[in-house]
Formats: structure tokens, C-alpha cells, sequence
């Protein structure tokens, strides 16, 4: 009896038509996010470096408003980190519960590479950051800063470059970030709270409750919703645990299976929502508060020189690179698993590279990890900054050298030949394509043969004039 055969599993093989819908429309949002992301990152670094302008940049930042009575009287860059990076990671929670429910995370065998890639892309920064600040003499308080990735800004690095990066290494490159999300807040939750109310975290956690109860009634409204997640915030906020925990709590809570006869669950239509007011106002305002940060070229020599700022650097641009390349092939190589043969491993080099551009949740765990050290916490952004240059610099040139490969892939995943709206690669299996092709290449042929007669019979006709005027030239004079 023959030996039953084992199925050798695709690594970054072609994406289900459900989930390229769901990650062309997510990729499509976050592109134009990590654009007005550059630019607010630009504006702030101009801002804050103009001697004319630096004054009125440190002003607004530190401009105060909100309740006191409700310890609520916050600054205006505290409003944009706890504030507006809770909407952030609320969709990061509803990416997340939607990925264990419905995309590549709900089949365990699927879910191994994005998550051990990620894991390893959190834990070889933090190490090469540990190693870097022992060996140095700094402080090992910063471990955690070179662990993230930003979507955002890496998305607009490839807009920016304009590289037509295959939709399997875009969704991989998702599914890292919403992971590496979800330790990030782990990370903030466990290590970042010192001390708590645990009146305020009742309250937080009763609200939550409500807030889920409400969910599983089917209320809906958004005057229900927003009031009572901003009331969850402040509690959250005054508990001692940071804000943006009460926005993943509330993401996760979302149902994202959609039942019988809906086109889209609740999350996914409130993340429809919700994404374009994340990464289009809420993360570039908190980058334009975030990223002020002096740059000069003593400033600049300093990152390279303190431990500190230089574990960051090395984290971001060698420990991701290695962290994410050396998951991915650590799990196609001890599973039965093999790589896309549209791909190389140059292209997962690249992609892992790219993931080190970590800005967003990078500068909010600095600012966490050196609160108090306004001098310190300055110049690990910078090195966030010089950290995230570097990686994208370096991804920019591995995938240029590709670009080619990658816009003939393409071209082929995007190929609609039958003008249906689903991409011919998704239908090559259904009979109907095939007979619609047929019908269009039967279509094409005859008018083809149409013109071929028309153009037989109009070269025919000049043939007759032509010879007709030769024989009235041979008469004799």
C-alpha cells in the first residue's frame, strides 16, 4: 500500500479572494495615512528646528486643557498619545480579532509563520538592545523601544518608492504589525503601569462590560457607543494602566464572523469607519507632537555614541531584519512548508527590513520607558527616527533590485481579462470564465475577420485603379 501522501503548504503563497479584498482595502487606507504620516513627522521636525518657530512648537505642545476635577487637564501631546493612539489601538484590536476569527490567524498551521516572524522580529531587537546597553554601560530601560512596526509609515515608504510589492508580502507585512500590535500593548500593560486605582480600574473594567453586554444585545447607534467608550478612557486613564488599553479592549470585543445574510460583520463595517479617522488623524497628529525632536550634527554623532540611542538603532535596523528573516525560514524549515515559487528569500530579507521602520508605538514606549529624563527620551526618538531612516533606506534599495519581478507578479494577480471584477488568477478553476473568455476571443476573432475583409476588399479595389491607370499610360501617343 502506498504511503499517503503529505501536502507541502505554500509560504506567502497567493492570498484567498476574501482576504486580498480585506487587505487591498486596509493596505488602500493606510498608504494615504502614512503619507500625511510623513508629512506630519516632516512638519514637526521643521517646526520644532526653525529657532524662529521652536518656542510656539514647545508652547502648543505644552498647552493645557480638560477637566481638572476629572484629572483630565492633560497637554496637548498627552491628549494626542493617550487620547488619539486609543483610536489607534482600537482598530489594531478589531485587526487583530478579525485575523483570529476570519483571516490567516484563524488556521493555527497559517497562523505559525506571521506570529513566530513577529515574536522573533520583538524579541532580536530587544536582545541586541539589552546586549548593546550591558555591554555599554546604559540603561536597559529602553528594551522595548526598537520591538514595534509601523504599517503606516512603512506603506508609505513603498508608495513613496513606488515598488509594486506582490500582495502576499503586503498582507505578511500586515498580519506582522497587527501582531507585533498586540505584544506592543502586552508590553505597555505589563511593564508600564506602576502603580493603580484600583476604583478607577473597576470602573473601567464595569464599563467594558456594559459596553460588551450592549454588543451582544445588538445595540446600535453611535451615540450609544462613543459616549460610553470615552467614559471607559478616563477610567482606564485614571487607574494608573495606560488609556490606549481601553481601545484595544473595546476592538477586540467587536464581532468580526459575519453571520447569514451579512455582506460584513459589525467590526469590520466600524473598522471601515473608524481606520481612515485613525490613520488619517489620530496617528499624524500624534507624530506631529512626538517627533519634534532637535536635530543638529552633535545630535545626530550622539546616537551612535550613547548606548541608549544605539541599541535603539541597531534593534530597529538589525534586529528586525534578522528577527522576522530568521522566523520566517526557522518555520519553513521545520515545517512542511516551502516558499512561494514566485518568490526568493531576498524578497522576505527585504520585507523583514522594511519592518524595522518602528515610529508610531516606538516613540510612545521612549516615551514611556524614559519618562522623567526629558533629555534621554529626546534622543531616543531621534534615534527612533535615525533608526527608521536607515531600515527604510535599506528596503528602498532590496526592493528596487526586485521591482521588476514584483510589478510582472503584479500585473499577473491583478489581470481581469473578463471585466467581472475579480482578478483572472481567483477563476481559472471555474468553468463559466472560461466560457466567458471564450465568448470574448470569439467576439475579438470576428471583428478581427471584419476588418481583415474590409481591408482585402479596399486593397482589391486599389489594385483595379492602379492597374487601370497603367494600361491608359501604355496606349501609344
Amino acid at each position: 500500500m502506498a504511503a499517503p501522501r503529505t501536502t507541502t503548504r505554500k509560504v506567502l503563497g497567493r492570498l484567498s479572494l476574501p482576504e486580498r479584498t480585506f487587505v487591498a482595502d486596509a493596505l488602500r487606507t493606510e498608504t494615504v495615512g502614512g503619507i500625511l504620516l510623513l508629512v506630519a513627522t516632516v512638519t514637526a521636525l521643521a517646526w520644532s528646528n526653525i529657532p524662529a518657530l521652536h518656542d510656539s512648537y514647545e508652547s502648543v505642545g505644552d498647552f493645557h486643557l480638560g477637566p481638572e476635577a476629572l484629572g483630565l487637564n492633560l497637554s496637548i501631546a498627552h491628549w494626542a498619545a493617550d487620547g488619539l493612539l486609543a483610536i489607534f489601538f482600537f482598530v489594531a484590536g478589531i485587526e487583530l480579532k478579525r485575523e483570529l476569527v476570519a483571516g490567516d490567524l484563524k488556521d493555527p498551521r497559517a497562523a505559525a509563520l506571521p506570529v513566530v516572524a513577529a515574536l522573533c522580529g520583538m524579541a532580536v531587537p530587544a536582545l541586541v538592545y539589552t546586549l548593546t546597553n550591558l555591554t555599554g554601560g546604559g540603561s536597559t530601560a529602553g528594551w522595548a523601544v526598537p520591538t514595534a512596526t509601523d504599517i503606516a509609515f512603512a506603506l508609505a515608504v513603498l508608495a513613496v518608492i513606488g515598488t509594486s510589492l506582490p500582495n502576499a508580502l503586503r498582507a505578511f507585512l500586515l498580519t506582522l504589525a497587527v501582531v507585533d500590535d498586540l505584544f506592543a500593548i502586552l508590553i505597555i500593560a505589563v511593564f508600564f503601569t506602576s502603580s493603580l486605582d484600583f476604583a478607577a480600574l473597576g470602573g473601567a473594567v464595569a464599563g467594558l462590560v456594559v459596553f460588551y453586554l450592549l454588543l451582544r444585545k445588538g445595540v446600535r447607534g453611535w451615540y450609544v457607543y462613543v459616549p460610553l467608550g470615552v467614559v471607559i478612557w478616563a477610567l482606564m486613564y485614571n487607574s494608573g494602566v495606560h488609556a490606549t488599553i481601553a481601545g484595544v479592549a473595546m476592538g477586540l470585543m467587536l464581532r468580526c464572523a459575519p453571520r447569514e445574510g451579512e455582506k460584513r460583520s459589525p467590526g469590520e463595517r466600524v473598522e471601515h469607519l473608524v481606520r481612515p479617522l485613525s490613520a488619517g488623524l489620530a496617528v499624524p497628529l500624534f507624530a506631529l507632537f512626538s517627533a519634534g525632536v532637535t536635530v543638529s550634527g552633535s545630535a545626530l554623532g550622539a546616537v551612535f555614541t550613547r548606548p541608549e540611542t544605539l541599541g535603539v538603532v541597531l534593534g530597529l535596523v538589525v534586529g528586525k531584519t534578522i528577527g522576522i528573516f530568521g522566523g520566517t525560514w526557522l518555520t519553513a524549515r521545520f515545517t512542511r512548508a516551502s516558499l512561494s515559487e514566485d518568490l526568493a528569500w531576498a524578497d522576505v530579507f527585504a520585507v523583514a527590513s522594511l519592518a524595522g521602520i518602528g515610529f508610531t508605538v516606538s516613540l510612545l514606549i521612549g516615551e514611556l520607558a524614559f519618562e522623567g529624563d526629558a533629555a534621554l527620551t529626546d534622543e531616543v526618538k531621534a534615534a527612533v527616527l535615525t533608526g527608521s531612516l536607515i531600515a527604510a533606506t535599506l528596503a528602498t534599495v532590496l526592493l528596487k533590485v526586485r521591482n521588476a519581478k514584483y510589478r510582472s507578479l503584479w500585473q499577473a494577480e491583478e489581470r481581469d481579462d473578463d471585466l467581472d471584477g475579480i482578478p483572472d488568477v481567483y477563476e481559472e478553476d471555474d468553468p463559466a470564465y472560461h466560457l466567458r473568455m471564450a465568448a470574448i476571443h470569439e467576439a475579438k476573432a470576428a471583428e478581427h475577420r471584419r476588418i481583415a475583409a474590409e481591408k482585402a476588399a479596399a486593397r482589391h479595389g486599389l489594385a483595379e485603379v492602379t492597374g487601370g491607370a497603367g494600361e491608359e499610360g501604355d496606349r501609344p501617343a
